[in-house]
């Protein structure tokens, strides 16, 4: 986990890469009735925007949030790690999942009548994607792609967190 600004930096840049990659595949798929080779080449046409939001977002106020939060819930040192993973992993999810919706829903459907409806379906389609897609995958690839980045030794606590 990160342990100075820079990796902070670097492993939101990493989290958020992967995260909005794949929920942007997963809309167009939706969107599409279906999965197919083309979408992840259309996927990097919106990646570009929902990755920039997505980052700025993380960055300066999910991630401000979520530790406060979290650490009402579990306190790292004395829960188990994995225990204060899940914690931060579902909270980041929590509020990234509907705020980075409503963000694609008015960037690429615009504003209308129906911009709450369409934002609130599309916020309840995403959800458990994305918080599967954080627990199972991306959180533990981007975990393992930052240690191998900054060559963490494991530790007693991060051997059992893995």
């Amino acid at each position: 986990m990160p342990k100075t600004k820079y990796q902070e930096v670097i492993f939101t840049i990493l989290m958020v890469m992967v995260m909005v990659y794949a929920m942007v595949v997963y809309n167009i798929a939706v969107d599409k009735g279906g999965m197919s080779n083309q979408i992840f080449l259309m996927a990097f046409h919106e990646f570009p925007i929902m990755v920039t939001a997505g980052f700025i977002l993380e960055l300066f106020v999910v991630g401000r949030i979520v530790p406060e939060l979290a650490f009402r819930m579990v306190t790292p040192g004395k829960d188990r790690p994995i225990a204060v993973i899940l914690v931060i992993s579902a909270l980041t999810v929590c509020f990234m999942c509907p705020i980075m919706s409503f963000i694609a829903t008015l960037v690429f459907q615009g504003l209308s009548a129906d911009l709450i409806a369409s934002w609130l379906q599309i916020s309840v389609r995403n959800f458990p994607m994305a918080l599967c897609w954080q627990i199972f995958y991306a959180g533990p690839l981007v975990r393992w792609i930052f240690g191998k980045i900054f060559r963490q030794r494991p530790t007693k606590e991060t051997a059992t967190a893995a």
